[in-house]
């Protein structure tokens, strides 16, 4: 492909990988720089781009349509999470969130006896047994997702555990430059990567909206290393052990539980 200077602006997550977070910079941005900001689907048909004028156009589950993935004028910014750290953010949210568009969570499931996805999570035993049924349900689907994901040269891959270290506003900086914005605008980009940060902006929980409270608890990286129990870590690995590899996370799908073995 031989690229020319970005127009479209592509922006894709996958569920609980900080979707929440871009949704909130990327509006702010758009708004603050006067480009029209859409979502699209796998379907959605190419006349949804202006013809002339930017246009940033977001996926919440990276599901982009082929036209949009293949044009040489667009730059598409594609962010992941390590997928344990997805499980357990996953869970948590299934469980407590009373938000009414996760549709999935609230309609009665005949495999499940009638009950909902989030009744039947709450009503098992303890959060090891949520996350044995998480595992296998909705977090078995993002895993997918991202795993079906392929870079391209027009694509700038990102890491959730990237942007919240230290020096994430730094690295969001040069993905802004990657997509191809004028320094003026990675600037106002920047300022509201913090603006929706939990290091800065949203350091106050006492900040943050409901919604935002209800989709994230703790945004740190990493969390598995202390919240897997050793059974769960097992059984993680049997099941997508290799998932992790192919995203790069671990080089080799069981070898990581045994840090947690030793650990404990």
């Amino acid at each position: 492909m031989d690229l020319v200077a970005p127009r479209i602006l592509g922006i894709g997550t996958h569920h609980k990988t900080g979707t929440m977070w871009m949704r909130a910079v990327f509006r702010q941005l758009a708004e603050a720089i006067g480009v029209v900001l859409r979502q699209v689907h796998p379907a959605t048909p190419p006349g949804l781009v202006p013809e002339r004028d930017r246009a940033m156009l977001v996926q919440w589950s990276s599901a982009f349509p082929d036209w949009l993935r293949t044009r040489p004028d667009a730059r598409i910014l594609h962010l992941v999470r390590d997928p344990r750290d997805v499980l357990l953010s996953g869970m948590r949210y299934h469980r407590d969130t009373e938000a009414a568009e996760e549709g999935f969570l609230h309609a009665a499931r005949a495999d499940l006896g009638g009950f909902s996805y989030q009744a039947h999570l709450r009503a098992l035993p303890d959060d090891a047994a949520r996350l044995r049924f998480e595992m296998g349900e909705r977090h078995a689907e993002t895993v997918a997702e991202m795993l079906a994901w392929t870079p391209r040269v027009n694509t700038i891959e990102a890491r959730y555990e990237d942007l919240v270290a230290p020096d994430g506003a730094g690295i969001f900086r040069e993905h802004l430059r990657n997509l191809g914005l004028p320094e003026i605008e990675v600037a106002q980009g920047v300022r509201a990567f913090r603006d929706h940060s939990l290091r800065d902006g949203l350091a106050r929980p006492e900040d943050r909206r409901a919604r935002v409270r209800s989709h994230v608890a703790d945004g740190a990286a990493r969390q598995w290393e202390t919240r897997f129990p050793p059974d769960i870590a097992r059984d993680y690995a049997a099941r997508h052990g290799a998932a992790l590899v192919a995203l790069g996370y671990e080089t080799h799908p069981t070898r990581w539980v045994e840090r947690l073995d030793h650990a404990a």
